[in-house]
């Protein structure tokens, strides 16, 4: 008999208690298609930096090149955030890179040695905990004209008969220190608000270093599916200060990598 204590909603009051003071706004659903989805709809209508879409259950949740996966509800935590930056759109590259740094901060926090799969995967013990998904949006007629929603999508209490494929992992499968989704989302949404300042302070050189020392993809022979059909073949040599994968001596902004070989 399964001794698990049930799956709880969230709790938005809660939630927005233990958030404090931090900027923006909270919706907290029961359920909804993409929070990604809901969110850049939001930042089209004029949402404030920092604003939070939260859901307990995804039935349609969204990662890189229109995947789409789902989890059982109230197992994950499935959050967007809106981000309006007055940075040149060039380094936005590094928003799903640094998001990834904020996950990372949050396992650490939970008792869990997680490891960065570049561009927008968290890894534990070599299986797959958590994905980023980034979005631009282009928003007429408010102060800044274009926002950056960041998806993530977090396994937290899913056992191994639930894990929608056999190289996914959770928190709970992790032996992490605490399941309750409600304390485990502050904690996220804090690291999110801590590397999204210093990306916009301009820190590139401290987050490359950090994110290098953290990122399991460089060191490793590596292949990627590139956006024109092509598959570059080589070893990860580097994360350049541009956040662009070095491989084989070709720095990459955008592809779908899989780790062929161990790092050395």
């Amino acid at each position: 008999m399964d001794a698990r204590p049930p799956r709880r909603p969230l709790d938005a009051a809660a939630l927005a208690a233990s958030l404090g003071h931090r900027s923006g706004d909270l919706r907290v659903l029961a359920e909804t298609g993409s929070t990604n989805a809901d969110a850049a709809q939001w930042a089209r209508e004029g949402a404030p930096h920092g604003s939070v879409v939260t859901a307990d259950h995804q039935l349609a949740a969204r990662g890189r090149l229109d995947r789409t996966f789902s989890m059982p509800e109230r197992s994950g935590i499935a959050v967007s955030v809106v981000w309006r930056p007055e940075v040149p759109l060039r380094h936005w590259v590094w928003l799903p890179l640094a998001a990834g740094l904020a996950l990372d901060a949050t396992l650490v926090d939970l008792g869990v040695r997680g490891r960065l799969k570049w561009p927008n995967d968290v890894l534990v013990d070599g299986r797959k905990i958590s994905g980023i998904l980034l979005e631009r949006v282009e928003t007429p007629g408010t102060e800044s004209t274009a926002a950056a929603v960041v998806g993530v999508g977090l396994n937290v209490d899913l056992t191994e008969d639930e894990l929608p494929v056999p190289h996914a992992t959770s928190l709970r499968i992790a032996g992490a220190a605490e399941l309750d989704r409600g304390r485990v989302l502050p904690l996220l949404l804090g690291h999110l608000d801590e590397v999204y300042r210093r990306w916009e302070q301009g820190e590139p050189a401290e987050l490359r270093a950090a994110y290098v020392a953290r990122c399991d993809t460089v060191g490793r022979v590596v292949d990627v599916a590139m956006p024109d059909g092509s598959v570059l073949h080589g070893r990860a040599e580097d994360v350049d200060v541009d956040g662009r994968l070095v491989v084989a001596g070709t720095a990459v902004s955008a592809g779908d990598v899989t780790h062929v070989r161990a790092r050395d």
